[in-house]
Order: structure tokens, then C-alpha cells, then sequence
């Protein structure tokens, strides 16, 4: 049986500056939710990337003193960057396009002739105010108290010759499609964009500029070039091989799902399914803007500085549970107040209190009283069962329960104990996927914790270390009870896989369910986990964190981010001492080619090279420089050496020079950067 496809996608984000937390929001939560159509068995085609045409890119790029493809290659592809960041956030995105792929621009030239061949794009003069943060044109009425709508910043007046495309010919259709369908959610924003926009009456849509060359030449007309908007948003389907021959996806996965913040929603909503109209493809699936993160009340924002850096979060607390807090702390469609009290509190309560001490505190018991491995005949009793398979058979709706029996009987009291918790984790899945179809991952969490905090309050109930006083007389009810712990461990540990998957691989080793009680087809049925199962007690999935202690670090290194110091460089003092120019001279600086480079046998600091130094004699220099770079890495590398030192011995071994290093510290941390130069300089050129 072939799986069914599913597609969805993030923003592509514009790289202007390094990512921030928010938008490691809007990329987790997608990534959350790609993982869970993958759980119930879909073929997902997950995308996310970067926007990289436009002015603002093209004015920091000249104030970098970097070409523009250079400057995005520094944010995108760099360490550090935002390929580097996604791979740190364990997002399982499947493509990644940018927006300067040859493949993407050689489609948005054909869409743009498409869309002028029929009509829809003409040629006029534009004047009015534009914001270059948003690369937005608004009219008068649009700006709110003079500037832009959307950031609050500054706008110019800006005329130039331009093409538009005919926005208002699809007025009454996006008014139908965004009024009478569920294409657009949360429905608040519904209500924005036809009052604000729909309503005022829809402007056509500048889509070429001629005042700066970064971006998709018009191929017919090539001082324009294509606005930014129309570059962007097509992104999501030039990704799957819409007008290119790089992928054949198109037919098999659109329309997807656009995964959107709220202060984009607008070109999703309106301009995005106007585009998919004129073309004559079909409009997305959804768009569903989310809210914020709000930092002391505001919107981050790299330009302001006021934002918050995943990667310091991630080290620190790990990356799981800054997942895992993203999603749980913030409605998902609603704007959150973001700060690192709360993220603590919610590993602190949710994740060490609540899940970390039910995994611990039941493994552990099961390795106290029966070491191995539970015995036969502690798994669902014959009630158990028959709630299982009712709850099966009726996936639309709660299957309720009933014991019979006198309150006060202990065996009627714990019977009706175990089917509570029974109960809870039954019908969990139900719930869970309830909350996810409408894109409700904080709410599928909830429920998620419900049954986790039951069977917290349910060992306490049972008592475990009571019962094992007296093995002969309570060993069954005691193995029942850590079933029934481990069971709804492993329900819970399936649903929370999206959310965790790193730790949820550690909470299945630790109560012994296999892959094949993973799946989502498992997390539907109480009773699989086999019940002579062995338990593996380990390590704690989320140590306490020490509130003040992490606090005060943070805040230090929020400091230094702020003051634009980054990590604390130390560089050593110049030397007091003067040296005469005759002196100076004497030191012979060649540039030498790297040969071969090897490990020194028997030392952990010594790296062997063999260079070219122009001589036509190879040189063999010996650098202590192990502890910062591979010998492979270095091959055919260009770099400085000093030539004429006395040779010296080390490690047995002649070395013929020095090479030329930077050595300063960051964080305390010695750190070498060997003096490289370009590799057009020829073998034994001196420099001077």
C-alpha cells in the first residue's frame, strides 16, 4: 500500500543577520509537525530555505564590503549559519531551497513571461512609500502613523519605472476563498486581511524594480528586475519542479501547507493564491499564520537587537527541551511572552518533574523487585483488553468504563484505579490527533501531560514500595501496577516522538519497547508492550536545572550579545620592546604550498608538512598545531612561513621554519588560526 502525500513547508527566511529564536519557533513547530505525518505512516515532503534577493540584502552587502552572494553565502552555508542552525534544531526539513538556486531563478523568469504573456502583468511607473526592511510598497492609507504598517519603521517615497501585476482582478476571488473556506487560519486573521485589506480595495502589485540589480533579471526587459515577493513565494513550488526539469515532484505533493508568521500572512493569503490564479495551479492547501514570541512585550527583531539566540538556549538546556518549551509554553497562532524564567520552570516541572521522575521512578522499582525482567501474567486483565479493543473500534469518540463492585474493596478500588489510567492512555491518541489535525501541537501536549501527571498520581495511589513488603501476597498486583506505568509511558513517549525524538530514543530503551511499539499504530492500542518486558534504568532524561545559577549565566551572556561583543577575545599585549627595521629584514616570509601534511607518531600536538617553498627542494616544517586542524584539511593549502630560522629538532625530527599562526582566546580557549593566502600567490613568493 502505497503512503499517502503530505507536504508542507516554513517561510523561507531572509538572511540578513543570523537566525533567532523565533524563527527557530515558526521552523520546530513545522518540523513537529512534518514528523507527525511521517508517525501516521505519510510520505511528507518538508521544505524550508531562505529569500535572498533584494535591495536590503544588496545595501548590507556593500557595507560588509562583500558582493551580495557572498554576504548570503556567509549567513546560509557558514558555520554558524542557518543550515547549521536547522541541523542543531534536528529538523528533518527534506529540501532546501534558496532563492538564488539557478534552478529557481531560471523558473521565475518563465512565471514571470507566463504571467505577463497572459495579461496579468503590465508595465507602468510606481510612486509612493516604500519600506526597504519589508520590501513593501504601501499607499497613504496603508501607513499607521506615517510608517510602515508592518515593522513601524521609516518609509521613502520611491518612484521608478515597474511592472505590476493585476492584484485587483482577483479581489472578489480571494474575498470568496478567504470568507467561505477554512484556507486561511487561525480565523482572526481571516477578519485582518479582509478588513484591512480587502475591504480598502486591492491595489495592483508592483512586482519588477529597476533602482537596484539584486534579484531575478525579467529576461525580456533586463534592467527590471523581479520584486521580491514574486521571487519568494513560488519558492514552494519551484522546489517540487514547477517550470524545471530539477525535480518531478509538483503533481505528487502540491498543494501543501505554508506554515507562516503572522506578519507575513497578508502576501500568503492574498497576493500568494492571486499568483497560484494567474498561473493556472492550484492554491495551497492552508496557510496558517502563527503568533509571536514577544520579548518584554515586543516583537524580536534582528535589527533592533532585541533577540534571543537558539544556539546559547540549545547548548545550555539542550536541544529537546528548548523543542520541546517552543511548543508547550505558546499556543500555537498566538503571540507568547518569551524568557528564560519560564523556559527553566517548564523543564523544570514538565520535563524533570513530570516525565523525567515517571521514567525514572518506574524503571527503577522494576529493577528493584524483579530485576530483570516483569513476570508473566502482569499485563492488561480481560476488562483491560475488551476497553482496548472497544476504544479501537470506535476511533470518533471516548469509550467510557464501569467496575462493578462496593467502594471500600480494595480489589473493586484498585480495578477502578488502572481503568482511569487505562482510560486516559486508551484515548489518547484520539485526542492527540484531534489537537494536531487543527494545528493545535501546545494542545496535544496537554493532553499528552494529562496522562503523564495520571500516572504520576497513580504510583502514589498504588504505592509500590508498600506492596513489595510482601512479594508473596502483592507480587502480582505490584507487577500490574509497573505494567500498567510502563505501558502508559510508551503511549506517551510515541506521541511526544515529534516533539523529542532524540529523548524519546532514550525513554524507549529505558522501559524496553522496541521499534515496533514506536509506530503510530501502537500508540492506539493498550496492551502491547509484552509483559515480561525488561527495563534498562538510565540515566535522567532531564537533570533539575539550578534556576539561579542558569539565570545569572544567561544573563551575562545577554549582556555581552547586547554591548556586541559576543564571545569574550583576548589577544595577547604587543610587545613593549622595540625591533629596527634592518632587523625586520633579515626574516625571510615565504609563501610555501602544502605537499603533504601527517600526524607526528608518538605526539599529540606535532603536525608534519612537506612544502613547496620554490626552491624545487621540498622543505619539511613541523608545527605544533594538532589540536586545531586535520592533517587533510591543510593539502594543497597556501600558507606563510618564516624560512630562515636555524633548523631545530622535534620529536627526533628536523623542522626547516616556522609557520606563520594568529593565536588568541575566546572563553578562556586557546584558539589557532594558521595565516592562509590566496592560492594564485606562486610557491616562494616573498612577502614584504
Amino acid at each position: 500500500m502505497s503512503k499517502k502525500p503530505y507536504y508542507i513547508t516554513t517561510p523561507i527566511y531572509y538572511p540578513s543577520a543570523k537566525l533567532h529564536i523565533g524563527h527557530a519557533y515558526c521552523t520546530v513547530a513545522t518540523d513537529v509537525l512534518a514528523r507527525y505525518k511521517r508517525l501516521q505512516g505519510y510520505e511528507v515532503m518538508f521544505l524550508t530555505g531562505t529569500d535572498e534577493h533584494g535591495q536590503k540584502i544588496e545595501k548590507k552587502a556593500q557595507e560588509a564590503g562583500m558582493t551580495p552572494q557572498e554576504f548570503v553565502d556567509s549567513i546560509v552555508e557558514a558555520p554558524g549559519g542557518v543550515k547549521d542552525l536547522w541541523k542543531l534544531m534536528n529538523i528533518s526539513n527534506t529540501r532546501f531551497i534558496r532563492t538564488t538556486d539557478d534552478y529557481h531563478v531560471k523558473s521565475i523568469q518563465k512565471i514571470f513571461r507566463k504571467m505577463y504573456d497572459n495579461g496579468d502583468i503590465y508595465k507602468g511607473a510606481y510612486k509612493g512609500k516604500y519600506c526597504t526592511d519589508c520590501e513593501a510598497f504601501w499607499t497613504e492609507t496603508q501607513l499607521k502613523d506615517g510608517k510602515c504598517p508592518d515593522c513601524g519603521r521609516e518609509v521613502h517615497d520611491a518612484e521608478e519605472e515597474a511592472y505590476f501585476f493585476r492584484l485587483s482582478k482577483y479581489a472578489d476571488r480571494i474575498r470568496e476563498l478567504l470568507t467561505t473556506t477554512d484556507f486561511l487560519e487561525p480565523k482572526s486573521r481571516v477578519n485582518e486581511m479582509v478588513k484591512n485589506f480587502i475591504d480598502p480595495g486591492l491595489e495592483d502589485l508592483c512586482v519588477s524594480r529597476t533602482s537596484f540589480t539584486w534579484g531575478v533579471p525579467v529576461d525580456f526587459d533586463p534592467k527590471h528586475v523581479t520584486y521580491v515577493w514574486l521571487d519568494a513565494l513560488f519558492n514552494y513550488v519551484t522546489a517540487l519542479g514547477y517550470q524545471n526539469d530539477k525535480y518531478d515532484d509538483f503533481d505528487a505533493f502540491w498543494p501543501g501547507v505554508n506554515i507562516v508568521g503572522k506578519e507575513i500572512v497578508r502576501f500568503h493569503s492574498i497576493i500568494w493564491p492571486a499568483f497560484c490564479m494567474s498561473v493556472g495551479i492550484p492554491i495551497p492547501q492552508k496557510v496558517f499564520g502563527h503568533g509571536w514570541l514577544l520579548l518584554d512585550g515586543g516583537k524580536m527583531s534582528k535589527s533592533k537587537g532585541n533577540v534571543v539566540d537558539p544556539y546559547l538556549l540549545s547548548e545550555k538546556f539542550g536541544v529537546d527541551a528548548l523543542r520541546f518549551f517552543l511548543l508547550r509554553s505558546f499556543p500555537f497562532g498566538s503571540d507568547g511572552n518569551f524568557s528564560n524564567e519560564l523556559l527553566i520552570q517548564t523543564i523544570n516541572v514538565d520535563l524533570a518533574n513530570d516525565l523525567g521522575n515517571l521514567v525514572s521512578r518506574t524503571t527503577a522499582m522494576a529493577e528493584k523487585y524483579f530485576g530483570a525482567a516483569l513476570p508473566a501474567g502482569c499485563g492488561p486483565t480481560a476488562e483491560e483488553k475488551e476497553f482496548s479493543r472497544l476504544t479501537a473500534e470506535k476511533p470518533d469518540c471516548d469509550v467510557g468504563f464501569s467496575v462493578r463492585g462496593d467502594a471500600g474493596d480494595p480489589r473493586v478500588d484498585a480495578a477502578r484505579c488502572d481503568m482511569e489510567l487505562v482510560s486516559m492512555a486508551a484515548n489518547l491518541r484520539k485526542k492527540y490527533e484531534t489537537d494536531m489535525e487543527h494545528f493545535a501541537p501546545h494542545k496535544a501536549l496537554e493532553e499528552v501531560f494529562a496522562v503523564i501527571q495520571r500516572a504520576n498520581k497513580y504510583i502514589d495511589e498504588n504505592a509500590p514500595w508498600t506492596l513489595a513488603k510482601d512479594m508473596d501476597a502483592n507480587g502480582p498486583r505490584l507487577a500490574h501496577v509497573l505494567y500498567n506505568l510502563l505501558e502508559a509511558t510508551r503511549i506517551c513517549g510515541v506521541l511526544l516522538t515529534p516533539f523529542m525524538p532524540e529523548t524519546m530514543e532514550k525513554l524507549f530503551a529505558q522501559i524496553g519497547a522496541g521499534a515496533e511499539l514506536q509506530i503510530w499504530e501502537a500508540a492506539g492500542h493498550w496492551g502491547a508492550l509484552p509483559e515480561t518486558v525488561a527495563v534498562h534504568r538510565g540515566d535522567a532524561l532531564f537533570p533539575r536545572v539550578d534556576a539561579d545559577a542558569a539565570i545569572a549565566e544567561l544573563e551575562e551572556a545577554a549582556k555581552a550579545a547586547k554591548a556586541g561583543s559576543g564571545p569574550v577575545v583576548e589577544t595577547e599585549p604587543q610587545a613593549e620592546e622595540s625591533v629596527d627595521f634592518d632587523t625586520f629584514c633579515k626574516s625571510d616570509f615565504r609563501a610555501v604550498k602544502v605537499l603533504s601534511c601527517e600526524r607526528v607518531k608518538k605526539s599529540e600536538k606535532l603536525l608534519k608538512f612537506t612544502l613547496d617553498d620554490g626552491t624545487g627542494t621540498p622543505r619539511q616544517i613541523l608545527s605544533g598545531i594538532a589540536k586545531w586542524y586535520a592533517p587533510e584539511d591543510l593539502a594543497g593549502k597556501t600558507l606563510v612561513a618564516i624560512v630562515n630560522l636555524p633548523p631545530r629538532k622535534m620529536m627526533g625530527q628536523e623542522s626547516q621554519g616556522m609557520l606563520i599562526s594568529a593565536v588568541h582566546t575566546v572563553d578562556g580557549e586557546e584558539m589557532l588560526n594558521l595565516l592562509m593566502v590566496d592560492d594564485k600567490i606562486p610557491a616562494g613568493a616573498k612577502l614584504c
